[in-house]
């Protein structure tokens, strides 16, 4: 087997260092021993894009908030089916994930952040939500590995009963909060409940040939 290349480390605030492998035209981000990030590992990141894009259908003007730039899978499947009129804030607290992004990993970021309908904040997506007011469609969360966290403690406020009271504050009437994670959690989908939201949850595959791992995706509308 191809041994794994290092091409680069982050250290992600309050939390651990990630790190940037290649092997072949494969990438992976990893924490400790966790892979985190696989660039063949796509299907579930663009189901989260286009599953809610699909559930915004006929809205006009779009506002979306993506959470967690990641590999630019969900970024890339929602402005493939958004408008010139729509719009994407990406927000990715580790800058070196936008550095990536933008050098060993442009070819699969295929140009997606300087597209004109793209913004990116530097910040912690929690302190992004926490200063929004009905401004967004959707906010399509794809942080940690979900409610269950590695990366940072932190992130967990993030899912907290009153983090989702704050993202529910940030929705426009009849906006989304679409949530990422790699496995089921009956308590934080309760907890979604409690939160004043109704709540679908939708099963996907890790690969986008509908292969590999079982991945979870929740929809939660405010009631």
């Amino acid at each position: 087997m191809q041994p794994r290349e290092l091409l680069g480390t982050a250290q992600v605030p309050g939390g651990e260092e990630l790190r940037l492998f290649r092997r072949g035209a494969d990438f992976m981000i990893v924490l400790d021993r966790n892979e985190l990030m696989n660039s063949r590992m796509s299907g579930s990141e663009e189901a989260l894009a286009i599953m809610a894009c699909e559930r915004l259908r006929g809205r006009k003007g779009l506002h979306l908030l993506i959470g967690g730039y990641g590999m630019g899978f969900t970024l890339r499947a929602a402005l493939a089916r958004l408008g010139p009129a729509d719009r994407v804030t990406v927000a990715e607290l580790v800058p070196e994930i936008i550095a990536w992004a933008r050098g060993p990993m442009a070819t699969l970021a295929a140009g997606c952040l300087d597209d004109p309908r793209v913004d990116i904040a530097e910040r912690d997506v929690a302190l992004v939500i926490a200063d929004a007011q009905a401004r967004y469609d959707a906010v399509l969360l794809d942080v940690d590995n979900g409610p269950d966290g590695l990366t940072r403690a932190s992130n967990d406020r993030l899912y907290s009963s009153e983090g989702l009271r704050i993202a529910r504050r940030a929705l426009k009437p009849g906006g989304i909060l679409a949530i990422w994670s790699a496995a089921p959690d009956d308590a934080f989908a309760r907890r979604l409940r409690s939160a004043g939201f109704a709540v679908d949850e939708v099963a996907v595959r890790a690969r986008s040939n509908g292969k590999g791992a079982r991945h979870v995706i929740w929809f939660a509308t405010p009631r």
